[in-house]
């Protein structure tokens, strides 16, 4: 199972956790998004603007629901003409170009940029709106188990390093912020794996705090041979009300960004998470 550290990848993406929050209205940062495509021909182009146009009113509305609608059918169809401007990066940059390899099936990031008065109106004519606030920043408190192995993530234990790589990847496209606990706060809070299962989700924002967040984003990660993939359990409170849900059968990265989506479905009153 994919315990081991990506340590490179890591340091870059804990700096990142830990920077301040941002505020979701810096236009440059909130409406572009960005997808994958193979080379650089016009017909990729057009599913990556497909792709593309879900991810930013997602991304911007913090409503995971608006790609299921029946309304984006029409809109994918010309989801290049809501491009302001777009580019290209390499993945394979400074890997030379092997003879039976052209460029044309090289991996590119794909990255669309667009306009807030172009966004808006396509989010209105879908029954949402824009997230503007300030994305609260949100403390883990993960207990996870697989076999005999259990722990807490920690900012501070070798074992969760992977995972919490993947858990920062899982923030960018929403533009959302994270913190990881120090273990030393855990222990004085008598919150082992076991106990944070069952902790109160009012108790955990306040522990927020202290961890130098806003509120907690509280879950269990199991994994489960029957499944195939990992069970992910998470909760979070809004204005009084607690929300739970679940994923099933996933890859831990899949678990991190089901996390992050519900919670900004949540914490831009969208609602419970499907």
């Amino acid at each position: 199972m994919p315990w081991l550290p990506r340590l490179a990848v890591v340091v870059v993406g804990l700096i990142a956790a830990n920077a301040p929050p941002v505020s979701a209205g810096t236009v440059d940062e909130l409406y572009q998004s960005q997808t994958i495509v193979t080379g650089q021909g016009e017909v990729n182009r057009q599913i990556g603007f497909k792709a593309c146009l879900d991810a930013v009113l997602v991304r911007v509305s913090g409503d995971q629901r608006l790609p299921k609608r029946t309304e984006m059918a029409a809109l994918r169809d010309k989801a290049g003409s809501f491009v302001a401007e777009f580019r290209y990066r390499d993945r394979l940059e400074g890997i030379p170009v092997h003879d039976e390899q052209g460029t044309h099936d090289r991996p590119h990031d794909l990255t669309c940029l667009y306009r807030p008065d172009v966004i808006d109106p396509v989010l209105a004519t879908l029954g949402s709106k824009p997230w503007l606030g300030e994305r609260p920043r949100l403390v883990i408190f993960l207990a996870a188990e697989q076999g005999t192995r259990q722990f807490v993530l920690t900012a501070d234990d070798e074992r969760g390093a992977a995972m919490r790589e993947s858990f920062v990847n899982a923030t960018g496209p929403l533009v959302m912020r994270i913190v990881f606990p120090e273990a030393s706060l855990l222990s004085a809070s008598k919150l082992n794996d076991q106990a944070l299962r069952h902790a109160d989700i009012t108790t955990l924002d306040q522990l927020a705090r202290k961890a130098g967040a806003d509120q907690a984003l509280a879950g269990s990660i199991v994994w489960s041979d029957k499944e195939l993939g990992w069970i992910a359990d998470w909760r979070l409170a809004l204005n009084g009300k607690s929300y739970n849900w679940q994923v099933r059968g996933v890859s831990f990265d899949e678990a991190f960004r089901v996390a992050m989506r519900g919670a900004a479905q949540i914490l831009s009153g969208n609602g419970q998470p499907e």
